[in-house]
């Protein structure tokens, strides 16, 4: 927790900071609602938490609990945060992130317990978090695309289309030539080349970029439509077979529990996903031209008096975050092993675009965002598994709620690149 100092110089008389409700609240009701649901009302039986798997260093039994009593206790600990919110709501100091992290899993537990309890369901967590993990893949590559656009001032709707046409040109490239590298390799071309059309038109043109963006989701996915009713669906054991990326387990840190199987028994594209995020937390912070990003971003005509090249930033910069998403769309297809299809990416580019603003413009908060979404939907598919009496739709909503939440500030103020979407004029 870190307290902001609320001293004041002698003789001089300042406003304290409003007290913020806002979050409190939301702890006192997820707890209210835990205590009540997941605690007091309950299910009968036990929930267990499958952990170790097949190959581990070393065996992790079951664990195997009551679903009532485990709730009872999860909730008085939620009860035990909401009240250390509030009690710092009143002294006027923030929390730092990691309480409503800690919070949200402490939550997600209970929730867990209860929804195990009654049929004696089997929650398989290396399988829950590996889920999460492979749902994020193509939400990360979208965040990081937006980021690094935003960051240099070229709003970035078309991460829909990016993704899509990197997931298309990827299945058809890695069908012709038998062999899923080179539909890698083929992806970041297939999101360059959109960017270079949204950069033709906001930059030369002064196109609105809103407009811009949406238009070419609309473009890309008629396209790609069109190209796969008239010639994959032709041929489809040409130019649609399925090539996948094979799982290059790393010595060692595979064999971890839980972890290893979820972050180091991944194909390579997931590997790129680690160097990627880390990458760009580190170089759009720490160097030369993480700072003219940032610049041309925030205050375009200062950049310009000190010779940096505005135009040609936001242009190369752009071009190069159409690459990173149309890696993200390789994952639809060479990814996962699978053949293309209509639409397949499903809106997540917008939903990157979401996480990419609940992480503030930040590589590592976009990261986490995602997780979240990723989760939700791994959490989805888990529990419609086990049978539980949670209707999957309703699981299914979260991302989309979280999405509202996000772009309504609900998650805290945000405040974009202070130069984005306007062009700039020489």
């Amino acid at each position: 927790m870190s307290a902001h100092a609320l001293a004041e110089p002698a003789g001089q008389a300042t406003a304290l900071r409003p007290i913020s409700w806002k979050f409190p609240i939301v702890y006192s009701l997820l707890a209210v609602v835990s205590l009540v649901f997941f605690g007091l009302i309950g299910r009968d039986g036990q929930t267990t938490f499958r952990i170790a798997t097949e190959g581990d260093f070393f065996a992790i039994p079951d664990v195997v609990v009551s679903s009532t009593a485990a709730g009872l206790v999860l909730s008085i600990i939620l009860v035990a945060m909401a009240a250390v919110s509030i009690w710092f709501a009143l002294r006027r100091v923030r929390l730092d992130s990691w309480f409503p992290m800690l919070f949200g899993v402490v939550f997600v537990l209970s929730f867990l317990a209860w929804a195990g309890g009654g049929s004696g369901g089997v929650i398989p967590m290396t399988t829950l978090l590996a889920g999460a993990l492979a749902l994020s893949v193509p939400l990360i590559f979208g965040a990081m695309c937006g980021l690094v656009g935003e960051r240099s001032g070229i709003i970035n709707i078309a991460i829909e289309g990016q993704l899509l046409a990197g997931a298309f040109l990827a299945a058809v490239v890695a069908s012709v030539v038998r062999n899923p590298y080179a539909g890698l390799l083929a992806a970041p071309i297939a999101g360059a080349l959109v960017a270079v059309v949204l950069t033709f038109f906001a930059v030369k043109y002064w196109v609105n970029q809103i407009i811009i963006g949406v238009v070419l989701n609309v473009l890309v996915v008629g396209l790609t439509n069109f190209l796969y009713s008239t010639v994959l669906t032709e041929n489809a054991e040409l130019w649609n077979a399925r090539q996948r990326l094979p799982n290059l387990p790393i010595p060692l840190l595979s064999d971890i529990p839980i972890l290893g199987r979820v972050l180091f028994d991944q194909n390579i594209l997931v590997y790129i996903m680690y160097v990627v995020v880390i990458a760009l937390q580190i170089f759009v912070f720490r160097s030369k031209w993480g700072l003219r990003m940032r610049a041309v971003g925030e205050h375009p005509k200062a950049a310009d008096t000190v010779g940096i090249k505005v135009n040609l930033t936001r242009v190369r910069n752009t071009i190069m975050a159409g690459a990173i998403a149309g890696l993200g769309g390789a994952f639809f297809t060479v990814g996962s092993g699978l053949a293309f299809g209509k639409e397949m990416s499903a809106g997540q580019g917008y939903i990157a675009l979401a996480a990419m603003i609940l992480g503030k413009w930040n590589p590592k908060g976009a990261l986490l965002a995602a997780l979240l979404f990723g989760f939700s939907k791994s959490l989805g598919n888990t529990l419609q598994s086990i049978g539980t009496p949670v209707a999957n739709e309703l699981l299914l909503m979260l991302p989309y709620i979280v999405t509202v939440l996000a772009v309504a500030g609900f998650v805290g103020r945000v405040r974009p690149p202070a130069a984005e979407g306007v062009p700039y004029v020489k």
